[in-house]
């Protein structure tokens, strides 16, 4: 789907599944500082995905941002007032799909595990080539995987 951009005179091409997180988590995937995603569930789906930027930015996450040492010396000088909100901001290839306890052993920095949760019974999204765009498209999100077909 070809989207207008916030100044309405660039297109950007996405993808067709995009996936909302919240922040920070999704200004630290498409800046390719989270290269795995952690959820409850699966998906058989394997490609390019749009990274949307929630609408709400929960307390609980603005103290994570705030206090999480990891945070701190990867995105520290990016103040949480400037992440977008509700917007696309970026895409990622959504590459492996498997369980948390394939991941944890080894195979995952303490950075990486700061910024998921990977409790037992989990899924392990592995994701490479982040873009993040100069401008965030604004775009009403969804639970899950979703289409960004109009």
């Amino acid at each position: 789907m070809r989207a207008d951009a916030a100044d309405g005179i660039a297109m950007i091409d996405l993808p067709p599944k995009a996936l909302s997180l919240t922040q920070p988590w999704a200004t630290l995937v498409v800046l390719g500082e989270k290269l795995w995603e952690t959820r409850s569930w699966r998906t058989k789906y394997r490609g390019p995905l749009a990274i949307h930027a929630a609408k709400t930015f929960p307390r609980s996450a603005q103290r994570f941002a705030e206090t999480d040492p990891y945070y701190a010396k990867t995105l520290g000088k990016y103040p949480i007032r400037w992440m977008p909100l509700g917007a696309i901001i970026g895409t990622v290839e959504l590459v492996e799909c498997e369980r948390v306890e394939a991941v944890t052993n080894g195979v995952i920095s303490a950075k990486e595990y700061a910024f998921g949760d990977y409790s037992p019974g989990r899924w392990a999204w592995q994701l490479a080539n982040p873009v993040v765009f100069d401008e965030p498209v604004p775009w009403r999100g969804a639970l899950g995987l979703w289409s960004t077909a109009a």
